[in-house]
Order: C-alpha cells, then structure tokens, then sequence
C-alpha cells in the first residue's frame, strides 16, 4: 500500500491511499479496502485537532483545527500510522428491512441475465460494507466481495427519487436517505431512517459499518 499526504488548504490534508500492486493493477475493492484500512488507522490514534476525516473511494480527507494542531504536526501523525488490516468482524451491523419492488428490479435482472427473484436473494445475501459516505448527508456507498450485482447507472437520471429506495450502481449497492435526484437502478425501499441531525452520531451507514439487507412483504 502507498500513501501519500497533500496539501488541502490551510485547515485540511488529503491522504492518497493507493492499494498494493497500484490502482492500474488492483480493483476497485481492494481500494476501498485500503481506504478502510487507513481510515480505521487514523480514528483509532487520532490526535486532538483533528476535526473530522472523511474517507472517500481513494482518499481520506483530514479536517483540522490549527489552533490545535498544526498542518506539519498532523502531517508527521499520517506518515507514522500504519494502515489496518481489513477488519475480519464489522464494527457494528445494521439491518435494513426492504420491500423489493423497485421501479428498476426487472431491467436489473436483465441486464444480469438473471430472474428478478434472484436478484432479491443475491441482495440480501450479500455481505455489505460501507465503504465511505457522499452525495448527500446520511448516503453511503456500500461494496460487497462479488460482482453478481454489477449493473450501471441509468442513462438518464431520475429528477426525484423517493427517501429510502434502495439502488444499484456499478459495485456499490446504496439507500437515498432523503428524496432527490439520481441516476441509481432503484430495486426496493426502507422506512430506516438514515440521517438524524440530532442524534450522535447522525448517519445510521457509516464507515467501517456490515449492512445486512432482509426483505419484508411490499
């Protein structure tokens, strides 16, 4: 694994993880595993100033207070972790119950060559891990360990889309915490609630958390 510390204004440093073999010879999951791994790294030896990290699929963001810590102190703290191992037990597990009659269930299976019915069950066996946070507060791109379930994105996106459907994009599986537009292929739905501002922390799916996806009667 490479990583390498830029410069992000004044307030910030971006980590640049790259995982063994580099990005041109590894796939996307063992990216995201060496993201995760440096992530849980950094939390878990954070120092105080750290106001945030905020991991993506091949970067961490790194949010500081200078008054606390300088950019040079947090600098020196990144190039002495070690990034983790990938975590053989999830930090913690959320089910999610889901009704599958999304809009784009059928074209799924199509496009995978599969019935809509095995779609469902590829889903909720699917072990799924969220791998970074994005789009819009409380969404969370989750990655699984097979491409049984790897569809694009819609042509055209949708102007709205209803809070808590359940989609599909390229090897992220996801729920739109709230309505707004977006491109996914839409499989099913939830009543979770995914972004509490008041609650701590606020997102339900957060880096590092197993998502077990169980179907319930529409």
């Amino acid at each position: 694994m490479t990583v390498r510390v830029l410069g992000y204004g004044d307030r910030a440093l971006l980590v640049e993880v790259e995982a063994a073999g580099g990005a041109a010879g590894g796939d996307a999951r063992a990216e995201l595993d060496a993201v995760l791994g440096m992530f849980r790294a950094l939390d878990r030896t954070r120092p105080p100033g750290v106001v945030d990290l905020v991991p993506a699929a091949r970067t961490i963001a790194v949010l500081l207070d200078p008054r606390v810590l300088s950019p040079a102190a947090a600098r020196g703290w990144i190039e002495r972790t070690a990034p983790e191992p990938p975590a053989a037990v999830a930090d913690e597990l959320v089910e999610l119950a889901v009704r599958y009659d999304g809009d784009d269930l059928a074209e799924v299976a199509a496009l995978l060559g599969i019935t809509p019915r095995e779609v469902v069950e590829r889903h909720t066996a699917s072990r799924w891990r969220v791998a970074f946070g994005g789009f819009a507060p409380g969404f969370a791109y989750l990655v699984t360990d097979h491409d049984g379930l790897r569809v694009p994105r819609r042509p055209t996106p949708r102007t709205a889309v209803p809070a808590g459907s359940v989609g599909l994009a390229g090897e992220f599986s996801g729920v739109y915490p709230r309505s707004s537009p977006g491109g996914w292929q839409l499989i099913g739905r939830t009543d979770a609630a995914l972004w509490d501002a008041r609650a701590d922390p606020p997102a339900l799916l957060r880096p590092g958390v197993e998502v077990r996806f169980v179907e319930v009667a529409p």
